[in-house]
């Protein structure tokens, strides 16, 4: 086989460039210390590099989900633990309305007071978050939840809840409707309610009420008349034709009524005729509590009659309080979920950024090996080349 001379040169540059080329991408690699520098150095770890990366990526991006839902109910928290204070406040300064000694005029400022309290829950039930987002708003979040008319608070929100993905196939709630916190409460003491007669002469009141066996509450509306300041009778108020559910007696300024797993606390002397009202207990806004405590102070006279419905405010501002503390214990409980969420993704973060560091990380002591047998590989077929140039058959003619 003959070889020509440009033959055996292109044979000798193309040698020189291949080394210079390999020269240049681990010089490359030492630059910016990187294993790969294209997909077609290493096809199969190129691969896991990027489904790896878009792994880390998404962790990342729950891990920002999370701080921004573990701020906005720390927010909902702190919202819900002052408006709490807020209901104490109401209850000491009714409470103190309902002594003895207050006066029309003094139970009017009272109300004043009242009406300034009213306005303060309103304000906290419209917080906003550090987005200037709306807590209370369902998924309405630029929509103000809550207006004030006088003493009437609509809601304008509506009941869903703002959920945020938390890991892969985990959800977490960021909030509370304002539907759910401030509007569905149950009145009296959750499950019955009581009210006096309009047109009630004594002064029995109905002070704390209770189940004492659920299984014989059926749920119904009864009607409580005393037939003398010392007996009563207990019907049925869908029918008061049928014979009475029970009868009893009332003795002395206190005493109790019980009948269908339910008993009654009474204070003071009701005068025959008088009744009281049972029913179930209906939904009730604690913004409409209030405004009946208000509404009790300004009318007129105090008395049996206005210690009766501020008694059963009170009760429907208990079921508030504990609607408040119940929603900050479902809060309390979706955080700690967060932060548990929060360690386990920075332990799966620690697991990628270690499986892309070697996948894509250079060795530079490898590197700088292969460097320097590469520069002896470059000069090897360099000073080949440059023999090369001197092999011509006129060399040997002379």
């Amino acid at each position: 086989m003959r070889i020509s001379t440009s033959w055996g040169q292109q044979q000798a540059v193309n040698t020189m460039l291949d080394r210079q080329y390999q020269l240049s991408q681990t010089q490359l690699a030492l630059g910016n210390g990187k294993a790969i520098q294209s997909p077609s150095d290493n096809p199969a770890a190129a691969a896991r590099a990027v489904d790896t990366s878009s792994a880390a990526a998404q962790n990342d991006q729950y891990t920002r989900n999370i701080q921004s839902a573990t701020s906005r109910l720390s927010t909902e928290e702190q919202a819900l633990n002052s408006a709490g204070d807020i209901l104490d406040r109401i209850r000491s300064i009714t409470l103190e309305g309902m002594n003895g000694t207050q006066t029309n005029e003094s139970r009017q400022s009272i109300a004043t007071e009242l009406r300034q309290t009213l306005k303060q829950l309103v304000a906290l039930a419209n917080t906003r978050d550090g987005q200037g987002e709306y807590i209370f708003a369902g998924s309405r979040t630029s929509t103000q939840p809550f207006t004030i008319d006088d003493l009437s608070v609509s809601y304008g929100g509506d009941q869903n809840q703002r959920m945020v993905a938390a890991a892969a196939g985990m959800q977490v709630a960021t909030g509370d409707s304002g539907s759910d916190v401030f509007m569905q409460i149950r009145g009296g003491n959750g499950t019955f309610i009581t009210s006096a007669g309009a047109a009630n002469t004594g002064t029995a009141v109905v002070g704390a009420t209770s189940v004492t066996d659920a299984s014989a509450w059926d749920g119904g509306k009864y009607s409580i008349t005393f037939t003398s300041p010392t007996t009563y009778e207990v019907r049925d108020a869908t029918d008061p034709t049928l014979p009475p559910v029970s009868t009893g007696t009332y003795t002395g300024e206190t005493g109790t009524i019980n009948f269908k797993g339910t008993q009654l606390n009474l204070t003071g002397t009701p005068a025959t005729g008088d009744t009281f009202a049972v029913a179930p207990s209906s939904s009730q806004d604690v913004f409409s509590t209030v405004a009946g405590i208000i509404a009790a102070f300004e009318t007129p006279g105090g008395g049996a009659p206005m210690n009766n419905q501020i008694n059963a405010q009170l009760q429907n501002l208990d079921q508030a309080a504990t609607s408040f503390l119940d929603t900050r214990t479902k809060i309390g409980a979706r955080m700690n979920t967060l932060d548990q969420q929060t360690q386990i993704g920075a332990d799966v973060g620690l697991q990628y950024a270690s499986t892309l560091s070697n996948l894509t990380e250079l060795d530079y002591a490898s590197a700088s090996s292969k460097f320097a047998q590469q520069q002896t590989a470059l000069n090897a077929a360099q000073q080949a080349f440059v023999k090369m140039q001197g092999l011509t058959l006129f060399n040997y003619l002379k």
